[in-house]
């Protein structure tokens, strides 16, 4: 990979993030996975069947030995016309930052179904689609930001997954720091103005992540902003590997990051003591926050309960209590959420920090 300058045009946006952070609250997107579920497509559509358009793959996966219906990180490749689709409503919707479509795209996720090899060009060609999109819908009184995402992967250091042997791991941190190293350094090559590890439930593979962003950060020459996000579990507001909020919190702080926050398996409601433990914690860091849309109800169209009016109501009163700088939504979200959710939290003040942040250059 080329080393970026310091002027190309994703650096420049990245500058500018923070200072719009403490203007506002930005609006992140909502949910690729719940999108593509609404499309009900079938094991030859993931594999590229039909589709003829300018990326059009030739029958590539048509013979492909395992089973890739629901390999979503897939249909960047396979139909990247359906991915910038869910990425332009969501823009159309009010989005000033979008996800891309690439929570699974690690070596490591991608073994399952026999795709190792092809994480790089996923994180490649999904950044490149979201960064088309952005440009599209940007504007010089209003830019759009590509999130390069780095999910949990399916396997954690921390935990057994044999209940009978407590030492036993099916992952190890070099493998996961490889595996980040390469989705991180192909997002930033695709056009990404700041990177989102996700969904944290192990702070150890968190930390595999950024150590790995780390790397790329000094190979490249460039460092762009970080947002963090964790996931509690369960009630008792801890995260899966056992810290709580706080404690996730002083795990990963020396990153750095430009905002640290909370996403997936609760809705709001739920989510608000610990996005208020957050806030406490991390006075001087942006705080982000997107919430499943509420329960999970199979009778519901988006598979939650929730309506967009509903998840607009609850994140405007985090708004309202000064909580929050940037919100969006998870699983079961829509762009009929992001709608509702910006027009809720458009009028409000962003949450203030206690001392000015500004993002700096790397020494």
């Amino acid at each position: 990979m080329k080393t970026p300058s310091r002027t190309t045009p994703h650096y420049t946006r990245a500058q500018a993030l923070p200072h719009i952070l403490a203007q506002r609250i930005a609006v992140l997107d909502g949910a690729m996975g719940t999108m593509v579920q609404r499309l009900r497509l079938d094991e030859s559509q993931y594999r590229g069947a039909g589709y003829t358009g300018a990326h059009a793959q030739g029958g590539r996966f048509e013979k492909h030995p395992r089973d890739l219906k629901g390999n979503n990180e897939l249909l960047s490749i396979s139909r990247p016309d359906l991915v910038g689709d869910i990425h332009e409503a969501y823009l159309a919707a009010g989005a000033d930052l979008i996800e891309t479509n690439t929570f699974g795209a690690t070596s490591v996720a991608q073994a399952d179904y026999g795709m190792a090899d092809l994480a790089r060009e996923m994180n490649l060609t999904s950044a490149r689609i979201a960064r088309a999109a952005c440009d599209k819908f940007s504007t010089a009184d209003r830019p759009r930001f590509v999130v390069g995402a780095l999910g949990p992967t399916p396997k954690t250091a921390s935990i057994s997954p044999d209940v009978n042997d407590p030492g036993a791991r099916n992952v190890h941190f070099e493998q996961l720091r490889a595996a980040y190293h390469e989705q991180a350094l192909a997002l930033i090559e695709g056009g990404s103005d700041l990177l989102i590890v996700e969904t944290v439930f192990d702070t150890l593979n968190a930390k595999a992540a950024l150590f790995a962003i780390d790397e790329v950060f000094e190979q490249t020459g460039e460092r762009l902003p970080l947002i963090i996000s964790g996931t509690v579990t369960d009630a008792s507001g801890r995260i899966l590997s056992g810290q709580t909020v706080t404690a996730f919190w002083y795990s990963v702080r020396h990153a750095q990051p430009l905002a640290i926050g909370l996403n997936c398996a609760l809705g709001a409601a739920l989510m608000r003591p610990y996005i208020q433990e957050l806030h406490r914690a991390a006075p001087d860091t942006f705080i982000s926050c997107y919430p499943n849309a509420g329960l999970p109800n199979p009778m519901a169209e988006t598979g939650f309960d929730e309506t967009p009016e509903v998840t607009a109501r609850l994140l405007r009163e985090f708004a309202e209590q000064g909580l929050v700088n940037i919100v969006g939504g998870c699983c079961g979200t829509t762009p009929e959420h992001i709608s509702a959710i910006r027009e809720a939290v458009q009028p409000l003040a962003a949450r203030a920090l206690q001392r000015s942040f500004f993002y700096q250059e790397a020494a």
